[in-house]
């Protein structure tokens, strides 16, 4: 079992930056594949990107690509996204979650075991 607690999110201005947190208790965080999705209103959870267990391999999806960053502390047992040049349509709620397969990037919901309870993201134009 793993506990994952979001935190960072908030209100900024197209063009923006935001870096959210999931900091992780309970099992041992490099033994966790992560990664983050975003839901915004009136539409499904989606990918956003991915990290395996040692921070060495990522995958975005195509709308953060250049924009976003994931990474991990293992030794905090964080993970980090890191957004940059933020837009409007990024306003979602941000979730962590985690699988456990951590030498493996997965890319759909239902591959991950253990969510957060999101934190909200919003970006005014």
């Amino acid at each position: 079992q793993v506990q994952l607690v979001e935190s960072g999110g908030g209100l900024v201005q197209a063009g923006g930056s935001l870096r959210l947190s999931c900091a992780a208790s309970g099992r041992t965080f490099s033994s966790f594949g992560m990664g983050w999705f975003r839901q915004a209103p009136g539409k499904e959870r989606e990918f956003v990107a991915a990290i395996n267990w040692s921070g060495g391999s990522t995958y975005y999806a195509d709308f953060v690509k250049g924009r976003f960053t994931i990474s991990r502390d293992n030794a905090k047992s964080t993970v980090y996204l890191q957004m940059n040049s933020l837009k409007p349509e990024d306003t979602a709620v941000y979730y962590c979650a985690a699988h456990n397969l951590p030498m493996i990037l997965r890319r759909q919901s239902y591959e991950y075991n253990y969510w957060g309870q999101g934190t909200q993201v919003t970006v005014s134009s």
